[in-house]
């Protein structure tokens, strides 16, 4: 197993010193950085060596291509802090899995293992942890000689829609959410190893 996280998410401490406004700002680069490399001709890969939470679930999700070490991990956990996914995982994650099944990872929280990212389509392949990098690598080779005006084209084209809409709806709901005492509660819970209660306000 890889000591390395691929990326697990914000960090949660910088949160209590957050108000609504700046959840927004921080919301603003990092859609701005995930929208600019789904409307980039540059192909991008995800290689995903253990865990993918929260932000680094969506950062993959905001790649073309994800290709996941067996001992990877993904999750949604923002519901249990008092939030919602804030950098795009209640737009991609559907557009990736179904709707269904991104409900299901949104609204419990609960982490996946690669084998299972595999089978709901949110990761392209899985392989043994050492082959991770390689593997990596022999999907560039295979990729950079494609034509970029085309791959461009395909990737705009792919990423159309209403996702924009849908991230705005994301930002407002989550900079709402932010600014609830059940943010700061989940916040505070999280970081002293207990259970949340929330208030519903």
């Amino acid at each position: 197993s890889n000591p390395f996280t691929f990326c697990a998410g914000a960090d949660i401490k910088e949160f209590q010193k957050m108000d609504e406004a700046q959840g927004r700002e921080l919301l603003d680069g990092a859609h701005e950085l995930g929208r600019s490399m789904e409307r980039s001709s540059t192909i991008t890969i995800a290689a995903v060596n253990s865990l993918a939470f929260g932000g680094g679930c969506e950062l993959a999700m905001a790649c073309d291509v994800r290709l996941a070490a067996r001992g990877a991990s993904f999750g949604q956990p923002e519901i249990n802090l008092g939030i919602i996914p804030g950098f795009g995982g209640t737009q991609r994650l559907p557009r990736l899995v179904g709707e269904g099944k991104a409900l299901e990872l949104n609204l419990t929280g609960e982490p996946i293992g690669a084998a299972e990212a595999h089978r709901i389509g949110l990761v392209n392949a899985v392989v043994p942890d050492h082959e991770l990098f390689d593997t990596a690598l022999a999907w560039a080779r295979k990729l950079k000689d494609k034509a970029p005006i085309a791959a461009g084209a395909i990737k705009t084209a792919s990423a159309q829609g209403d996702i924009d809409q849908g991230i705005e709806a994301e930002k407002e709901g989550f900079a709402r959410a932010f600014g609830s005492d059940d943010a700061k509660e989940g916040v505070s819970a999280f970081l002293e190893k207990r259970q949340a209660h929330f208030q519903g306000k």
